[in-house]
């Protein structure tokens, strides 16, 4: 039995992924987390004893103690927590193009939707891994958090927050791994994916690099679950939907 903890489970790529879960796993336990309701239905392919819970949480520190506190009842060791929280625009602020689009209200949301929450997760959740049992730590990251990567320039607080987020990930990596040797820190970007995320930006983008959540999803499932893979890679791994590395 294995416990796995999907954060941010209302996105379309988390959905995608819980299905995923469902169709390659026989023994396990998936939690589900987010802000609402969860449906949990599923198409499945296999036979299999797989439990679901779900959370409502509103993030804050309190809130995944208490979560945290619930799962280890289980007394089942995290095998994989995927963190799909993410932001890159809403209704009052797009990705800017220059530099007077920026505002401090945009940069703040998406530094603590971006980075801070994904570190609040791994920090709430790591006590929950076994030094025995391999697991993954994942989040969704982009290209665009390459800092050696950018030749555009723009989309200031996506590019900052995401690289943010990399150099949490970087940290959080080395001091895990000092106590769960087998653990393996992951930030996946999944290319430019049909979801409303990505919706205002699909214009140009070729027919064949734009990827359906359910690609993504298996993609991203084949290299988490792959130990051996993982293990040529450096920890954090950063790679892309392909499993090839990204320059920092």
């Amino acid at each position: 039995m294995q416990l796995i903890i999907l954060s941010g489970a209302s996105s379309d790529i988390a959905k995608a992924y819980f299905n995923e879960l469902h169709n390659e796993l026989t023994d396990a336990i998936i939690v589900t987390l987010s802000r609402s309701d969860f449906d949990n239905s599923f198409n499945s392919t296999t036979q299999h004893n797989v439990c679901h819970q779900h959370f409502i949480t509103d993030y804050s520190d309190a809130s995944l103690a208490a979560v945290a506190t619930e799962l280890a009842r289980y007394d089942t060791p995290l095998s994989q927590l995927m963190i799909f929280n993410g932001m890159l625009h809403n209704s009052d602020h797009a990705p800017e193009r220059k530099l007077s689009d920026i505002s401090q209200a945009h940069f703040i949301d998406s530094m603590k939707t971006n980075a801070l929450l994904p570190i609040a997760c791994v920090n709430a959740f790591v006590p929950l891994l076994n030094r025995k049992t391999p697991s993954v730590i994942c989040a969704l990251s982009a290209r665009v958090g390459s800092i050696s990567d950018n030749k555009l320039g723009g989309w200031y607080s996506y590019r900052a927050s995401k690289a943010a987020l990399n150099m949490l990930f970087k940290s959080a990596a080395i001091e895990i791994k000092r106590r769960f040797q087998h653990n393996h820190c992951v930030l996946f970007h999944p290319g430019t994916t049909d979801t409303p995320l990505s919706k205002p930006f699909q214009a140009n983008v070729p027919a064949d690099k734009l990827f359906t959540p359910e690609f993504v999803a298996k993609q991203l499932y084949k290299f988490v679950a792959d130990t051996h893979f993982l293990s040529q890679l450096d920890n954090p791994a950063y790679i892309d939907w392909q499993g090839k590395t990204i320059d920092w």
